[in-house]
């Protein structure tokens, strides 16, 4: 019996060939490396048609603008057209927020690109009240929200929040649903 060393395994010389009988006939592979073509793309263009959802949701916030926000008692702001008692019906209570934004650990840039986007989900998710709430830490945000905020066409008015919505620490705001947005 002869008997054949591979890989230090012995294989009778039998098994080798009961092996290649059950195989039958084989062609070698070829060794081949692929090398895929790189994809050259082109470089996107950031601007968006301004019918977009994306650029409805990204709304430019100006931090030079600074309205007339009586700065005695509570933070509260209503637009010209709306009823002055909508403020007081936040203050109250009335109003539960639909949807809450928590902009601590954002900065600036960051807490603008929120809020215009929760803007943008009111209109999609007809949501009338948001509660935001930026916080007290350096006061940056306390004071920059309402000013964002008076700057949106949508924003109909805001409060400061109640204890159960976060106090000095958050604004209530209600927001002008449009009937005709587009939902798709």
């Amino acid at each position: 019996m002869k008997m054949k060393n591979t890989n230090k395994k012995l294989i009778h010389a039998n098994d080798e060939s009961l092996f290649k009988e059950a195989i039958g006939k084989i062609k070698p592979l070829k060794v081949d490396t692929i090398h895929f073509a790189k994809k050259v793309s082109k470089p996107k263009t950031h601007a968006q048609p301004k019918n977009s959802k994306k650029a409805f949701a990204q709304f430019h916030f100006s931090d030079e603008f600074e309205p007339h926000l009586n700065k005695q008692g509570p933070m509260k702001y209503v637009r010209a057209d709306v009823n002055s008692f909508e403020a007081k019906n936040l203050r109250r209570g009335f109003y539960s927020p639909d949807l809450i934004l928590d902009l601590h650990g954002l900065d600036q840039h960051q807490a603008k690109q929120e809020i215009a986007a929760l803007l943008y989900a009111c209109q999609k998710e007809h949501a009338q009240c948001i509660c935001i709430i930026h916080g007290l830490g350096s006061r940056i945000l306390k004071n920059k929200v309402p000013h964002w905020l008076v700057q949106h066409p949508d924003v109909m008015a805001f409060h400061q929040a109640t204890l159960e919505w976060g106090g000095n620490g958050a604004l209530l705001a209600l927001v002008e649903l449009k009937d005709k947005f587009n939902r798709n």
